[in-house]
This record gives C-alpha cells, structure tokens and sequence, in this order.
C-alpha cells in the first residue's frame, strides 16, 4: 500500500500539481484540504476535504490517515490583503496543523514559507542570514515556521521540511513571470532602473523536484531556500524572454522613482482598481538575490535554469503564451 498525504492549501496552483507528482510516484492517497473546491476533475487517488486551517481541523476533516502532511495553506498575495489578515490565517493556521498532525499521530510535516522572511536583500543570500522579515506576509511566515519548530521539537521521532520558494512560477500561472512575458510580448515591459537587480524565481517543476528530494533525506529538519540558480539580473531574464520568443518589440528601461509615481497615480485615478500598483513596482525593482546554499550542498540536481525553465513550460503549455491568461488555481 502506497502512502498517504494531507495537503492544506492544496487547491492552490503548488498544492494541485504536488498532489499530481505524489500519485504519479505511487503515493495511494491524497487529500486536499481547503476552502476553496478544486475548479477541475481530480485524478485518481486525490480527493478534496472542504477545511478552513483558521478553525480546529479534526471536527471539520474527523481522523484521517497520513503518513506525511504539506502544509500550503496561507493569505500571501501583496498587496490585496490588511496587515492583520496575514496574521489572522499564517498564524492559527501554523497551530491548527501541527495540533492536527499530533492528534492522527502524523510524525512528517513540509510547510511552505518564503524568501519573504529574509525582509530587503542587498546581497546574496542563503539559508545562514539572519531573518529580517518587513512585511505582514514575512513576518507571519517566520512565526509560522517558528510554530512548526517547537512542534517538531516536542518528539525526537517527528521530520520537519521547511522550503522557503522563490516567486514561483510555470504552467497554467498567471503570475509575475507570464505577466512579464505577456508585457515584453507587447512591448509595454517597463524594466525599473537599468535592470541589474538579480531576480530569483522557483519553476514549479524544480520545486517539486526539491520536495522530492527533502523527502528522501533523513534528517529530522531540513530547511531550505528554493530558486533556480544561477540567479539573474532582470534584464537578462527580460532578454531570455526575447530571445526564446523572437521578439522585436523594444523594452524599455525607466527610472523606479517615475515609475512609482506613475504607480500611485494609476491608483488615486482608478479609486485602487488599477493592477499597476506603487507596491509591485517596488517589489519588481527589489533585489531578490536567493542563494539555495543547502540544496547545492546536499547535491541536489538542479534540471532548470530561466531559459530551460522558459523552453520546458513552453513545449507542455504553448496555449499560456497567446491568448487570455490561464485561470489561477
């Protein structure tokens, strides 16, 4: 018999291709655990609990078997939420997992968190700094962590896996990465300052590759950064898009200080409606210099640098570079 899992948050865009990957390898069960139903068919092996992670989890899921619980569940989109919200949910959500995971007697937990906890980086950056989260998201997802530690450090028996992805991106996401390619397709990508912040962004398939791996390991706690390496500046990321593309269309390079104060306007005119925010402009003009410092020395394989990365997703999803962006899921 095949292992069984529990994924919190798992109707999100990791937790449904995870969900994939462990029955694809054998895993005889999954559940996904959220608030939000799936929008499309479940494969075989994967079925969906209705649960809110705010509110004790046993009366709303009663005593499942797992062997391993991923715990996905969080506010994270900034902006879009009130400095409180993300504590209102990262925070109970942390405690209500881990109690869960103690009452069914589940000993292994991967809890998601970010690079968000590292707060503005300057240089490159791995596992060994000091966290200085600045953000209602940051800061949540450090005391989230700091939860599942002193839940793993209550039995000598239990595993603990913390990943702390880069901006993850891929198939069927329309996120920052396919907003970017979409924009530079038009030609109305606007590159803040000269472009030589170093980006660093998560491909979801070398994620799971991560998990994977982790799993594998036998050390009862693992925490990680996830990105690609190498990590590069944005105009060299911009310019892989160009190329892989054929685009002809120019880009253009203006300074973040205009660009803000095109971003607030934008704002103040459409009474906060419009997508081009002050805040997202900052974040795009942010060094995000991640180093997967223990990855590199646990000898992970890393398959997907930008440009691979770019050319995978482009031979099994080449419907999400035209059109409509996909849905979110």
């Amino acid at each position: 018999m095949g292992k069984r899992a529990i994924i919190f948050g798992g109707t999100g865009y990791i937790g449904r291709r995870l969900a994939n990957w462990l029955v694809e390898r054998g895993w005889s069960r999954v559940v996904l655990a959220d608030i939000r139903s799936p929008v499309d068919r479940l494969p075989e092996g994967v079925g969906f609990s209705l649960c809110d992670v705010r509110r004790g989890i046993a009366e709303q899921l009663g005593l499942c078997d797992a062997e391993w619980i991923f715990n996905f569940a969080a506010v994270h989109r900034e902006p879009g939420h009130q400095f409180r919200e993300y504590f209102d949910t990262n925070l109970p959500g942390a405690w209500n997992v881990c109690a869960y995971a103690e009452s069914i007697g589940c000993r292994n937990i991967l809890f998601t968190s970010s690079i968000a906890v590292y707060g503005e980086i300057v240089g490159p950056t791995d596992e060994s700094a000091c966290p200085y989260a600045d953000t209602g998201y940051g800061i949540s997802k450090l005391c989230a962590e700091l939860i599942h530690e002193r839940w793993q450090a209550q039995d000598a028996a239990r595993r603990l896996v913390v990943v702390r992805p880069g901006v993850v991106y891929g198939p069927g996401d329309p996120g920052n990465i396919l907003r970017m390619i979409r924009a530079v397709q038009k030609g109305i990508f606007v590159v803040p300052g000269d472009g030589s912040v170093r980006k660093s962004y998560a491909y979801i398939y070398g994620l799971l590759d991560s998990i994977g791996f982790m799993l594998s390991r036998p050390e009862r706690f693992l925490r990680y950064n996830y990105v690609e390496k190498e990590t590069e500046p944005l105009s060299v990321l911009v310019d892989t898009v160009v190329g892989q593309l054929g685009i002809r269309r120019p880009t253009l390079r203006v300074p973040k200080s205009f660009l803000v104060a095109v971003a607030s306007l934008a704002q103040l005119v459409s009474g906060g409606q419009s997508p081009i925010h002050p805040v997202r402009v900052r974040k795009a003009a942010r060094s995000t210099h991640i180093v997967p410092a223990e990855l590199l020395r646990l000898g992970f394989e890393f398959r997907y640098d930008f440009a691979r990365s770019l050319a995978h997703w482009m031979t099994i999803a080449p419907e999400d570079f035209v059109g409509r962006l996909p849905v979110r899921s």
